[in-house]
């Protein structure tokens, strides 16, 4: 019996050597080796759970073990508030400085006073950013700025080019995705944003369309409702 407590506090005792940060990092460097060079591994820290660790990898959270032996996909949410803190943490990880946007890039629709301000990453060819597209022609007061970023085929650049060189490129994009009305070919010598647009996509992580931003710097992807665009702007309006 002696004998198994002075071993325990020997063992006790070498864990206690290690400090969080050196344990976070055994954590980091043994999830890393098991998921490869393709995740990026940013960060790992204790979650709100005792002995569940919070990983963020690829600007996606998800949850480990002490030892690294098991990957939990899923939310962590806190009952007593509701607050999905998964949810929460993701919403902050792909955050972006909205007033950084470079907003001669883009297209730019005005409909009433515009006030209510988005900004939308968005390809031609794009079934779901047809369909956000026709629910945002309902909505009053709100400017769009559209960053093309043609990613799912080579016409999706044709496309792009074409729409930012027609004579109204706002009313041309529109269009094409409510309308499908072929915009006019583009010249050879017009000069477009596709590359930078393209670059400053892949800086802030966005990997598919639709991908909408809204002035607190916050994002929803995909081909969200009209209902869920008002909400967001409520809750803006709310903080304002």
């Amino acid at each position: 019996m002696r004998t198994l407590q002075i071993y325990l506090a020997f063992f006790l005792g070498t864990l206690s050597i290690l400090s969080p940060a050196q344990s976070n990092d055994k954590i980091k460097a043994e999830l890393q080796k098991q998921l490869g060079a393709n995740v990026q591994i940013k960060s790992i820290s204790p979650s709100p759970i005792p002995g569940i660790f919070e990983v963020v990898a690829n600007n996606t959270v998800v949850y480990t073990d002490a030892t690294a032996k098991y990957l939990i996909q899923g939310s962590i949410v806190e009952l007593k508030t509701g607050t999905n803190l998964t949810e929460q943490k993701e919403d902050e990880l792909n955050k972006i400085k909205f007033t950084d946007l470079p907003m001669n890039d883009a297209l730019r629709t005005v409909r009433g006073d515009g006030t209510r301000v988005i900004a939308v990453f968005a390809d031609p060819n794009c079934g779901y950013c047809k369909t956000l597209e026709k629910n945002l022609l309902t909505m009053d007061n709100i400017t769009v700025f559209t960053y093309l970023i043609p990613i799912l085929s080579a016409d999706s650049t044709v496309k792009s080019k074409a729409i930012w060189c027609s004579a109204e490129p706002s009313k041309s994009w529109i269009n094409w995705m409510t309308q499908q009305v072929q915009p006019t070919a583009a010249k050879a010598d017009c000069v477009n944003p596709l590359d930078r647009n393209l670059a400053l996509a892949k800086k802030i992580g966005v990997t598919g369309t639709p991908a909408i931003f809204f002035s607190d710097g916050t994002r929803i992807p995909g081909a969200v409702s009209k209902e869920t665009i008002e909400k967001k702007f409520a809750e803006l309006t709310v903080k304002k």
